[in-house]
């Protein structure tokens, strides 16, 4: 029985994909449900299983763009073991082994013809114009420049050569030697040094170039910065982080603080969870939160549904789950639609500030950044306290000046004295 394997749907707005992996190769056998290949859209990033076990026969190459339901490979469910070639053994018998006969002529000896010798470069054999250039500066007979080029062509690095060496045909004297120019290289070198790898760009990373254009060619895009003392919620999270896992069985982050945060300053001000739909401001009364997460293939941000009513627990076993179907090209379409407002971090990467670039439609994206040591002024003393940079972008079409920045003093307030985020103040 052959079935076919075919592409699956992965959002209705989704009509094609890249195939941009097999797994398994043509011929191989496979089992159900084991995975067969990647499938990369503009958005997501997906691995097929098989529906059967047998033999794989694939349709389309590595690189291919297919269609929905496209059939691009099939499995023979008949044949559910590889084959098997039994060893031919060598057939020893002396008496059925006879020696070739040895033709029966007379054995003539001849001399192979000589090898003519290479011709010697001449002053007719074609220069670069680097070598004419060099040859004319110094009144250089090219006969007697040995060529190590292609066919004893002469190359500008013979002729350097040949002047390192001192003499010159012209006068029989020795001359100093003549000096490279600066920042040139030989015909060799500029071969070795000249390589280039071209890759066409993923539909991911096309997708990312598109959003991020239209961000800054159709928004009045506009960043606000501030930085927050992390001293208590360092201590808070150092404090009940082993029992915070014991109890719920995962880590707590510095993520789920943050998104609390915005959650109370997204509450008093609505304008950043809003967007423009036409001649219209969509405001939301929910807050769903967009988590920006990098894998290999480029960003994505998942997004986290009705963060104002999830725990602590809940907020952080979400990013943990987004971050393992990620690993394992399992994010679905639905996982990255509906977003309210973004969080980005790239603070995991070393970024000491930044300017985050906005998600659209969104209206606002808060970018953390490094905790460093830095001196600081409390109550008139210098004291050394970690601190964070962070930077909230925003569209003037729809957030005033006043607004953002008082919603970026607000997520300072709150991750500063931590006790608001419990009492939900």
């Amino acid at each position: 029985m052959i079935v076919e394997v075919k592409v699956p749907g992965v959002g209705e707005s989704v009509q094609e994909a890249t195939l941009a992996e097999w797994l398994k190769k043509e011929g191989e056998m496979v089992q159900k449900d084991e995975p067969l290949f990647v499938i990369e859209t503009d958005k997501v990033t997906l691995e097929v299983v098989a529906t059967a076990s047998g033999r794989l026969h694939t349709k389309v190459r590595e690189g291919d763009t297919v269609s929905v339901g496209a059939v691009v490979a099939t499995i023979d469910t008949s044949i559910t073991k590889p084959d098997t070639v039994p060893d031919a053994a060598p057939d020893t018998d002396p008496e059925k082994t006879e020696a070739p006969a040895a033709p029966d002529t007379q054995s003539v000896s001849v001399e192979a013809p000589p090898t003519p010798p290479a011709p010697a470069p001449s002053s007719s054999m074609a220069l670069s114009p680097a070598v004419r250039r060099l040859v004319a500066e110094h009144n250089l007979d090219p006969g007697r420049i040995t060529g190590t080029g292609p066919n004893g062509r002469i190359i500008k690095g013979d002729v350097l050569a040949y002047l390192e060496k001192g003499e010159t045909p012209s006068t029989g004297k020795t001359a100093p030697p003549a000096p490279s120019p600066p920042f040139e290289e030989t015909e060799g070198q500029a071969a070795e040094s000249e390589e280039i790898t071209r890759k066409p760009m993923t539909r991911i990373r096309r997708r990312i170039a598109e959003r991020l254009v239209a961000a800054k060619q159709n928004t009045a895009m506009l960043t606000t910065f501030n930085e927050i003392d992390m001293s208590r919620v360092l201590s808070l999270r150092s404090q009940h982080k082993e029992v915070f896992q014991e109890t719920h069985g995962v880590a707590l982050g510095l993520m789920s603080f943050f998104i609390k945060a915005c959650v109370a300053a997204l509450t008093k001000f609505p304008a950043l969870n809003a967007f423009i739909e036409g001649d219209d401001i969509v405001y939301h009364h929910y807050v769903h939160m967009g988590v920006a997460i990098g894998s290999e293939k480029g960003l994505v941000v998942p997004v986290l549904r009705h963060v104002e009513k999830a725990s602590f627990a809940e907020l952080e076993k979400g990013i943990l789950q987004f971050v393992d179907r990620i690993s394992e090209n399992k994010l679905a379409i639905a996982d990255l639609e509906g977003g309210t407002f973004t969080i980005s971090n790239g603070g995991v990467y070393g970024s000491l500030l930044s300017t985050p670039i906005l998600n659209l439609p969104q209206s606002g994206i808060l970018g953390m950044h490094k905790i460093e040591k830095r001196p600081v002024v409390v109550d008139d003393e210098i004291v050394i306290r970690p601190m964070m940079y962070v930077a909230l972008s925003y569209d003037h079409r729809v957030v005033d000046g006043k607004e953002a920045v008082t919603f970026l003093k607000t997520v300072k307030e709150h991750i500063e004295n931590p006790e608001l985020l419990m009492l939900e103040i």
